[in-house]
């Protein structure tokens, strides 16, 4: 079980509902295609839509942009590992797919930059948050990089300490950071989710949060969630 510690810082269902033509009325549809199919990642939100993944690319949305719909449905015909789904509350969005694919729209450019730099690089991504004030959080197989210098150090300072930095979460209100051996928190975090990561036996890789709503998961199978 990974530890915890936090630090204050300034700063019933078908086969073809599994597609995401499906428009169902509250996120109970996407609660029950992750209890259907094992749901390894979801991007959810309190306004503007939610999503989840399962299986290589296989996918469910309810409300979302249709610019990401469309991708999704695009990278599902080309057969690509779609791996992670970032959405705000104003409807900027993200795909990471592959090893460092990336289809986007409404991101801050600054993190556009650096994206382009690292896919330039063919450098692999394991995880890319960022919210609608311009905050952001890449972290590389090689590197951790943020919108904020002092935000920067103190995620790798907190490696000595946590092992190294396996996602992030970054929203209007706070940030969830998952390290190897464990967790920071900054700013509003639910409080369901605190008491849920001290117990779990998962090894979290992947973790969302909207609101009180919150998911996560080692990535494949096995996941945990209160949405």
């Amino acid at each position: 079980m990974k530890t915890i510690r936090c630090f204050s810082v300034f700063f019933a269902l078908l086969l073809s509902a599994f597609s995401a033509m499906a428009q169902p009325e509250d996120r109970s549809y996407i609660r029950d295609m992750v209890d259907a199919m094992g749901g390894r990642n979801v991007a959810i939100t309190k306004t503007n839509g939610d999503l989840m993944l399962y299986d290589k690319n296989g996918w469910a949305a309810n409300g979302c942009p249709e610019g990401l719909t469309n991708a999704l449905k695009e990278l599902e015909t080309d057969d690509e590992f779609i791996d992670d789904v970032q959405l705000t509350e104003n409807g900027s969005w993200l795909i990471l797919y592959g090893n460092n694919g990336l289809v986007y729209e409404g991101i801050p450019e600054d993190l556009e930059e650096v994206l382009t730099e690292y896919n330039k690089n063919n450098a692999v991504i394991h995880s890319i948050t960022f919210n609608d004030d311009g905050d952001w959080i890449v972290i590389t197989s090689d590197e951790v990089v943020s919108s904020d210098s002092d935000l920067t150090d103190y995620l790798i300072e907190s490696q000595d300490e946590y092992g190294s930095l396996w996602t992030a979460c970054i929203t209007d209100d706070g940030m969830v950071a998952v390290f190897k051996n464990g967790y920071q928190f900054l700013g509003e975090v639910p409080s369901g989710l605190r008491k849920a990561l001290s117990e779990t036996e998962i090894d979290v890789y992947r973790l969302k949060i909207a609101g009180e709503s919150w998911f996560f998961s080692d990535g494949e199978e096995e996941n945990d969630y209160d949405m």
